[in-house]
């Protein structure tokens, strides 16, 4: 494995609000990625039961879902639908229909996707802003 394959695909964006989870998506998802990031998101669950999340995709992904734990998966997205307020999703990725899919048709938060070009609205709908 190449130091460019070794780079997390899903890090986290830091805000000026602790009950916002952040992160970029950049790149292809590998499934130790998708369980780190649900890692963090439990330890976010932890300190604020109710959070905002943004997720910015940058680049053109790809996830694994299969090699994914299903038990990961589906514990995921129920922590989600209990813990989660607003997410606002920024990009256009080739798998946000495959995401969408997984969860029920009516949300239990609102849910808003924003063009890359139109990322400070979304901090806007949020706020909050990134620093650093």
């Amino acid at each position: 494995m190449n130091f460019l394959e070794a780079v997390p695909a899903i890090r986290r964006i830091e805000t000026n609000r602790d009950a916002l989870f952040a992160i970029d998506v950049v790149g292809d998802v590998s499934p130790a990625d998708a369980e780190n990031l649900f890692g963090l998101l439990e330890a976010a669950y932890a300190l604020h039961p109710r959070i905002d999340v943004l997720v910015r995709l940058t680049d053109e992904e790809s996830v694994d879902w299969a090699n994914i734990s299903e038990k990961t998966i589906r514990q995921g997205l129920a922590d989600a639908l209990e813990h989660v307020v607003r997410c606002a999703a920024i990009g256009e990725p080739r798998w946000a229909s495959f995401v969408g899919g997984l969860f029920p048709k009516a949300l239990p938060f609102e849910f808003r996707h924003f063009d890359s070009d139109d990322e400070a609205a979304a901090w806007r709908w949020l706020g909050a802003r990134p620093e650093g």
